[in-house]
C-alpha cells in the first residue's frame, strides 16, 4: 500500500538548466495524482515511468505559467495515447478559461470528459473522497487566488482481537458492530468496549503541499501532523524582503511552519534561479527543523506504512 511523492520540478518561473518547473505525482495505493503542471510536465512523466493515461487526477494550486503551462501538451499527449476515462482537474475558477481556449485551438482528438472543479473556498474543503483516501484544499496566501492540498490516507476498519472471539464467544453480529466502531451491550447488560476488543492496524498518512505562498498564521493549523509536507522555499533569508513582496517563502520560513505544524519531514522546492548552490537555503530551513530535506528532480519520498501490533 504505496504512499508517495515524486518531484519532477523544482524550479520556480525563471528557466534553469537542468531543473523543471512545478509538477509532482502523489502515488497512493497505486492511484497517480498530479499536482502542478508546469512547462515539460509530459517529459518528465515519461523520464520518471508514469504512464500519462494513468494519471488519476489533477490538481492547479494557481494559474501562474510555472504551474500551469504544461497542461496543453499533456492533454494533447493523452488524446495521442488513447485515453478515454474521465479526466478531473482541481483548479482556481479562472481555469475554465484557459481549458475553453486549449479546446478550440487543441482539442480535435480529445474523446474524453475534462471535468474542471473550481476551487474557491480559503477554509479548508474536501473536494474529493474514494475508499481509501481524502484530498482537501486550502487557500495560501500568494498575489493571485492559490491553493494548498492535503492527501489524507483514510484510516483502516480495525481489526479484531481473534483471541476475544473465543474466550467471550462472540457473534457474528457482536463482531461486526465491534468492527464499525461500536460498542456491544448484551442483552444480559454486559458491556463490549471497542478498545478492549479491536485494534486499527496501521496509521494512516498524510501529505501536504504549499506552493506558492507567504506565510499565514492559519496555515500550520491546515496541516498539522502530517507526515510529509511539502513547502515552497523560493529564497534564503538574504532576500527576505523579495520574498515578502513577491508573496513567497524563505527556506527558514518553511522550516518555521513544518516546525509549529509538528510535521514528520519537511521537503522544500521552488527555488529561485539567482541560487545555483542550493545548500544556504537548506542549511537555514535545517537550522530550525532538522527534518528537511531539498527536493531534487526525480526525486521520490516515500511515507512509510506504521503496523500497529495486534497485543
Amino acid at each position: 500500500m504505496d504512499f508517495s511523492l515524486t518531484t519532477m520540478g523544482t524550479a520556480s518561473a525563471r528557466p534553469v538548466a537542468n531543473k523543471y518547473p512545478s509538477a509532482h505525482v502523489v502515488k497512493i495505493h497505486g492511484r497517480l495524482f498530479l499536482i502542478d503542471c508546469g512547462e515539460g510536465t509530459q517529459l518528465q512523466l515519461s523520464r520518471y515511468g508514469f504512464s500519462h493515461v494513468k494519471i488519476d487526477r489533477i490538481f492547479i494550486s494557481h494559474l501562474h505559467g510555472d504551474h500551469l503551462f504544461g497542461i496543453f501538451g499533456l492533454l494533447s499527449t493523452m488524446a495521442l495515447m488513447g485515453r478515454t476515462a474521465p479526466l478531473y482537474i482541481y483548479a482556481p475558477e479562472g481555469f475554465e478559461k484557459v481549458f475553453a481556449f486549449f479546446m478550440e485551438h487543441f482539442g480535435e482528438g480529445v474523446i474524453f470528459d475534462v471535468i474542471h472543479v473550481p476551487l474557491i473556498s480559503a477554509a479548508p474543503q474536501l473536494i474529493f473522497e474514494s475508499r481509501s483516501v481524502e484530498v482537501s484544499a486550502f487557500g495560501l496566501n500568494h498575489r493571485i487566488d492559490a491553493f494548498g492540498f492535503l492527501f489524507k490516507e483514510k484510516e483502516p476498519a480495525r481489526n479484531i482481537h481473534k483471541w476475544k472471539i473465543e474466550v467471550d464467544n462472540l457473534t457474528l453480529a457482536e463482531i461486526g458492530t465491534l468492527k464499525r466502531g461500536e460498542d456491544v451491550v448484551r442483552s444480559d447488560g454486559q458491556l463490549l468496549k471497542v478498545e478492549d476488543y479491536t485494534y486499527i492496524p496501521y496509521k494512516g498518512r498524510s501529505m501536504a503541499y504549499c506552493s506558492d505562498t507567504a506565510p499565514f498564521p492559519e496555515l500550520a493549523s491546515y496541516i498539522r501532523g502530517v507526515d510529509l509536507l511539502y513547502h515552497e522555499a523560493t529564497f534564503a533569508e538574504d532576500l527576505h524582503e523579495m520574498a515578502r513582496w513577491t508573496f513567497h517563502s524563505t527556506g527558514a520560513q518553511a522550516a518555521s511552519v513544518a516546525r509549529e505544524a509538528e510535521v514528520g519531514k519537511l521537503v522544500i522546492g521552488h527555488f529561485s534561479s539567482r541560487y545555483r548552490d542550493l545548500n544556504v537555503i537548506l542549511k537555514e530551513a535545517q537550522a530550525i527543523f532538522p527534518e528537511t530535506e531539498l527536493a531534487k528532480e526525480g526525486m521520490k519520498f516515500d511515507i512509510p506504512l506504521v503496523r500497529y501490533s495486534p497485543e
